[in-house]
């Protein structure tokens, strides 16, 4: 190897393993791009599809509804979100005042509180026959009709419980905009004459732009995926009206057809996403980094900073976790018995099976897009991580008409042939039921795992190689014990959001199979909420574990710290 540079020497190594993993591993990710891409390519199809009866019924009675309600609890949502994400991530990154050290990651604890469990709380907590009303009802003597209560099952109350729930994707992402922000720009708007609130709206909030839309889009996905809260209410927007063409109609094409309207406003929501981000970007301009600056709040604007902090974290987990707690003693006696804990078991093992096959799928696409420099692969790797925007109601009817049909072709050839019935192969097995998991949350275990190669140099890669190592070998010997942090996050982060997911299971599930989530879900329509909380309570505890490697990454997410 005389005379050959490092350069030459490392671009020679890079070459023939990129050659090496064009023989298979660019076919597998293509492959497997297209696979996971199905049940949204199934959902688009039908808009190409001529209409029928149910579907012309459905536009002449309810789909009006269907839109401006989700356009409504799109944009109340997003009001909320913004407002109190946006708040709390400028007061706890650059502003001093009591409790703070408490908010920074408390503030995050709500995200670990599904949005239906939350409705599930408050209305048993204020509703007409709730402990509220009843105790205004008692003080005062008043009857039914005699006072104004605001009603939780409505529009309105929709909004509040999923804003209390999903701006911690707001206060995520800003508060690391913010923590990131140059002490130079800062200072300088400061020696302008600006304030705290003028450096916050003039300087701050600006450069902080494309992350607080991220995370605003983020929600607003979350929002148009919800099924069980807006069930509960007895909304009508899209997700329920899915529901009760499929299962009440009983046609699948219509529900398909609903579906595909929806995926274009999710669709929207990714687009407005990405141009911000485009037209966006800012950089740092210095290699210098110094602590950020405090403003130093007291007497009256220090207690509005620590109401404006304790309010959300408050309503948004505090006291449903607390009513649930109340109810869970009351409860747990005649709730946990042998049925809870195989609940429990199932819930924890279709969790974990889902989030090892994700983080293995995750290391398949990361590491072949690392050593694969093909604008191909980007682009089936990016495909893939779409899948988190897509709602669970989507996946459902895109994962089940295609199992389906191949389940019935297989049945009618096999019957035919061989007078044998095959019966349900794949549809109504767990095997639909994984399958939709993975294509809604490999894309959260995907952006971890590039997020721990993207920390190891190319040097390795290289190193590894030159020392005979073959490119999976180089993989699970020698980045997997590197990146271990980042693969735990993404196992954790995949496992509670399986636990949480309710609208794909519900469709997806096999017979006499349920988990936490439909078990809360099927108690609470039945206005057993007390007994539901067993169950919710479990799904709020094993969320908790993500949220705290959250609030540690966030508070270290300052580049020089």
């Amino acid at each position: 190897m005389q005379g050959i540079s490092e350069n030459s020497l490392g671009w020679v190594i890079r070459y023939r393993t990129s050659e090496l993993l064009k023989g298979w591993w660019q076919p597998g990710i293509l492959l497997a791009a297209l696979i996971f891409s199905i049940p949204v390519l199934t959902i688009a199809s039908f808009l190409l599809q001529p209409s029928g009866d149910v579907w012309q019924h459905l536009v002449d009675t309810v789909l009006t509804d269907y839109l401006i309600n989700s356009a409504l609890l799109t944009l109340g949502v997003g009001l909320g979100t913004l407002s109190i994400g946006v708040t709390c991530a400028w007061l706890t990154s650059l502003c001093q005042f009591p409790g703070k050290k408490l908010f920074i990651w408390a503030l995050l604890l709500p995200l670990a509180m599904p949005a239906y469990i939350i409705a599930y709380t408050y209305t048993g907590m204020f509703d007409f026959a709730g402990p509220v009303q009843t105790l205004i009802r008692d003080w005062t003597g008043w009857g039914y009709g005699d006072y104004y209560f605001p009603e939780v099952r409505s529009l309105g109350g929709a909004i509040v419980m999923l804003s209390l729930v999903l701006y911690p994707y707001v206060y995520l992402l800003a508060r690391a905009a913010f923590l990131e922000q140059s002490v130079c720009v800062i200072e300088v708007s400061r020696t302008l004459g600006c304030n705290a609130w003028s450096s916050f709206y003039r300087v701050a909030l600006p450069l902080a732009r494309p992350a607080i839309v991220a995370g605003l889009s983020l929600a607003l996905m979350e929002t148009l995926a919800d099924y069980g809260t807006v069930s509960y209410f007895g909304l009508g927007v899209f997700t329920t009206g899915i529901f009760r063409t499929w299962f009440g109609l009983g046609d699948s094409a219509a529900a398909a057809k609903l579906a595909a309207i929806l995926l274009l406003f999710v669709f929207t929501l990714i687009v407005i996403e990405r141009w911000s981000r485009n037209r966006a970007q800012y950089h740092h301009t210095t290699n210098r980094y110094r602590q950020l600056p405090q403003f130093q709040l007291t007497g009256f604007r220090a207690l509005i900073a620590f109401v404006a902090c304790l309010l959300p974290l408050l309503f948004g987990f505090l006291l449903p976790a607390s009513q649930l707690g109340l109810w869970a003693l009351d409860t747990y006696t005649v709730m946990v018995d042998a049925s809870f804990i195989r609940l429990t078991l199932n819930t924890i093992l279709l969790g974990l099976s889902t989030a090892v096959l994700a983080v293995l799928l995750a290391l398949f696409f990361a590491y072949g897009k690392r050593v694969l420099a093909s604008k191909l692969v980007f682009a089936s790797v990016r495909v893939v991580a779409t899948g988190y925007a897509v709602p669970g109601t989507i996946i459902a009817v895109g994962v089940i008409i295609p199992l389906a049909w191949f389940d019935n072709t297989l049945d009618a050839y096999m019957r035919d042939q061989f007078e044998i019935s095959t019966g349900l192969l794949l549809s109504g097995t767990l095997f639909a039921v994984m399958f939709a998991y993975l294509v809604r949350f490999l894309a959260v275990s995907i952006q971890s795992v590039e997020s721990g190669l993207a920390k190891i140099r190319l040097s390795m890669d290289e190193a590894a190689r030159s020392m005979g190592y073959k490119p999976a070998e180089t993989l699970f010997r020698i980045h997997l014990p590197l990146m271990k942090g980042s693969v735990l996050t993404a196992l954790l982060i995949v496992f509670v959001d399986v636990m949480k997911e309710l609208p794909a299971t519900l469709i997806l599930r096999p017979f006499n199979f349920n988990t936490l989530a439909v078990r809360a879900f099927e108690l609470a329509s039945d206005e057993r909420l007390a007994d539901s909380s067993t169950a919710a309570l479990m799904i709020v505890a094993v969320g908790l574990l993500p949220v705290i490697l959250l609030s540690k990454s966030i508070a270290s997410s300052r580049a020089g710290s």
